[in-house]
């Protein structure tokens, strides 16, 4: 279909597909598809109540009443409210008989409190670190991570939010792709009248390495380090470890953890196994994807499983 509507994109790690130009690019094609197809599109139109009828389903919204043989539940979650989130799938869901399990904000931005770890991110709004390891309740993400004013993001961050619980620890590995102690030994060796922070500023930002310097420790010449005092260095660089106080909420979140349960909706046609002839799809289910593009594919291909049927 994008080949056909002629929207160029390419591919960038891990097989994920971008739009050469712009994202509506995607939304027009599916506009044009809507339109061949006869779909009525009604805008700023809410739905006041549904029931069941002998026909199918009745809704009384706020253009007056539609009937209809089957109804599909699109709703979204709660994620980003000011484009129109809410939680009015999940009310029709328990209207007719479906478990939501508790939803909470996923792919998402941490916010920091501590006072020290909270000015330093401050300080570091902005600022990005291209390759960190981050990792929590088992499980790990490479990519890169944002300082912000209020705590920390950027795509590391994101995929790890949803595997986080409130008290959890995280832990940040700012060189994966080193050995420290074993570099700054080599360092050390070959460098001995070079500066910690000066060092540091060779593989991240000179303000990120002073400020690196000023809260973990004092920066002097690599050759009045002790042992012991290089690894301390190397395993803070290596495993930092930090309780976030929480996140960004739904406000940034881009996805809604939680939802309508997948064990009572139909994995091949999306129908409802509490009242025929009612389909959910996409987020308002319990379905989460990682960042990258995994959550719109799953939208777009419960939607179509679910147009086989309807």
């Amino acid at each position: 279909m994008v080949s056909r509507h002629g929207v160029p994109y390419h591919e960038k790690k891990l097989g994920q597909l971008f739009c050469d130009n712009k994202a509506s690019d995607i939304l027009g094609m599916l506009l044009d598809e809507c339109q061949q197809a006869g779909v009525d599109i009604r805008l700023n139109t809410s739905v006041q109540s549904i029931e069941r009828s002998k026909e199918g389903y009745l809704l009384q919204s706020s253009a007056g009443e539609l009937a209809c043989q089957s109804l599909v539940i699109a709703t979204g979650g709660l994620s980003i409210p000011t484009l129109g989130a809410s939680g009015f799938g999940y009310q029709i869901a328990r209207q007719f008989g479906h478990r939501v399990l508790p939803t909470r904000a996923g792919l998402v931005p941490f916010t920091i409190t501590e006072p020290q770890l909270k000015g330093m991110c401050e300080a570091l709004s902005g600022t990005s670190v291209e390759d960190c390891l981050v990792s929590c309740n088992g499980q790990s993400f490479r990519e890169n991570i944002l300082f912000t004013h209020r705590g920390l993001s950027g795509p590391a961050i994101l995929q790890v939010s949803s595997y986080w619980q409130p008290g959890d620890a995280i832990e940040i590995n700012l060189l994966p792709q080193l050995d420290v102690i074993e570099w700054l030994d080599e360092q050390r060796l070959e460098r001995p009248n070079t500066e910690l922070k000066t060092l540091l500023g060779e593989l991240f930002t000179r303000k990120m390495a002073g400020l690196l310097a000023e809260h973990w420790f004092v920066s002097k010449p690599l050759k009045q380090y002790s042992q012991a005092e290089l690894q301390e260095i190397a395993e803070k660089l290596g495993s930092w470890q930090l309780v976030p106080a929480g996140t960004e909420g739904y406000r940034t979140a881009e996805v809604t953890l939680g939802g309508v349960d997948t064990r009572e909706v139909s994995s091949k046609t999306m129908e409802s196994q509490q009242a025929a002839g009612l389909y959910f799809i996409g987020e308002v289910l319990d379905v989460t994807g990682h960042l990258g593009g995994f959550n719109f594919q799953w939208a777009w291909a419960s939607g179509y499983a679910a147009a086989q049927y309807v």
